[in-house]
């Protein structure tokens, strides 16, 4: 089958994380650990796998930080190379599965828990909480926190990928391809609304307007009390976007304090060499970037002891204000059986402002990745909600 592959290359993830950051152009060329291969289609011979044939698969931050040499080395012990990336996936079933008949659309839950991995469930998975599995390092597969990261399973920028029954959920009537590739990021936003301990009337903000932050958005604002939520976004049609998606404020990065400080009545202080910061602020901030700058705008902007949710991949940042404040920062990954968050995130799907979204969808063979990479990393300047591989094209 034709796939595109991730390998270990330590010339050119050193180049990508050197420049990959002020010229992302290069992830698309001489700098990408990626290439398209004809290889094996996967398979996993044990109960409860099957196979499946890739649709539409998203290019998310994580696997554009992977690629640029941004990913802390803390993941190399939970990936296992050569593999095949794309762990956003709609799918169609090659063979039955369990209840499952052939031919039946599903959208994959990525996390390869004990279920998958066929052993004893640990106390996360026993309790729910899939997406801090213990155990996603051993069992009958390789290393691979997700699919997409794993050697033995594939990934969604193949044409086949392998998949547990536990992974599988089945794509309403009705949904477009392009719905059902938004499932999977939604569910996630799902979590971070869950995790984020919003109270009733509490201020949030929300640092970024990409996917994330507007999935984010979308489920505070159906899923929570919150009051005002303000939202960070740098583009036309992000900032668009998010009034939709339930914003009550929409600011430039470079008006973030100075907003918060308005609506909350917090003082500003200036460090000396050093970025400003209130003393009060929002109650809760969710960084939905991941990068140096949104994650200490974040910190800066939240009330003594608020919470500081990490939606996004973090980056090195300063975190005297977590100790000072004595903020709670939490982090938000991937999804959990326990939220029923696919469920939850197929109800947002089906919503008309998410519908409208997914008709923005932009999909490229997997021949032409190269511009699907330079799209991706444009993404919110040029107004596109997911770039995604469709490995059955050829145009």
């Amino acid at each position: 089958m034709l796939a595109l592959e991730m390998f270990r290359s330590v010339s050119r993830t050193m180049a990508g994380k050197a420049i990959g950051g002020r010229m992302p152009g290069v992830l698309s060329g001489f700098a990408a650990p990626l290439r398209l291969v004809t290889i094996e289609e996967p398979r996993v011979d044990r109960p409860g796998w099957a196979r499946l044939r890739t649709r539409l698969s998203g290019i998310c931050g994580s696997d554009l930080g992977a690629l640029s040499g941004r990913t802390s080395l803390y993941f190399s012990a939970v990936v296992s190379l050569p593999f095949v990336p794309g762990h956003e996936v709609v799918a169609e079933l090659l063979e039955d599965c369990e209840d499952l008949p052939k031919g039946t659309r599903v959208v994959v839950d990525p996390v390869l828990t004990c279920a998958a991995r066929g052993v004893e469930p640990c106390a996360a998975c026993a309790a729910g909480e899939t997406n801090r599995c213990e155990r996603i390092t051993v069992g009958h597969l390789s290393p691979g926190l997700q699919t997409g990261f794993c050697k033995d399973t594939g990934g969604g920028w193949g044409q086949q990928l392998a998949a547990h029954r536990s992974q599988l959920h089945p794509v309403p009537e009705g949904f477009s391809d392009e719905q059902a590739i938004l499932i999977e990021p939604v569910a996630c936003a799902v979590h971070t609304a869950l995790r984020s301990g919003v109270r009733s009337g509490d201020r949030v903000l929300v640092s970024g307007a990409g996917s994330v932050g507007l999935f984010a958005t979308l489920a505070l604002r159906e899923l929570t009390d919150a009051g005002e939520i303000i939202v960070v976004a740098k583009h036309p049609l992000q900032k668009e976007l998010a009034r939709t998606f339930g914003a009550t404020e929409v600011v430039d990065p470079g008006e973030v304090l100075r907003r918060v400080r308005r609506l909350t009545g917090a003082f500003q202080l200036e460090p000396e060499f050093s970025s400003p910061y209130l003393l009060g602020g929002v109650d809760v901030a969710v960084d939905a970037v991941g990068s140096k700058q949104s994650l200490e705008t974040s910190l800066q902007a939240t009330r003594a002891g608020g919470r500081v949710v990490l939606s996004g991949m973090p980056a090195p940042a300063d975190l005297s204000a977590a100790w000072f404040r004595e903020l709670e920062v939490v982090g938000t990954y991937a999804s959990a059986r326990s939220d029923d968050a696919f469920a939850k995130a197929t109800d947002l799907v089906a919503t008309d402002a998410v519908q409208q979204l997914a008709k923005g969808v932009a999909s490229y063979p997997l021949h032409r990745w190269r511009e699907a990479l330079d799209h991706a990393h444009s993404a919110g300047r040029l107004g596109t909600a997911k770039v995604a591989f469709d490995p059955r094209s050829s145009q």
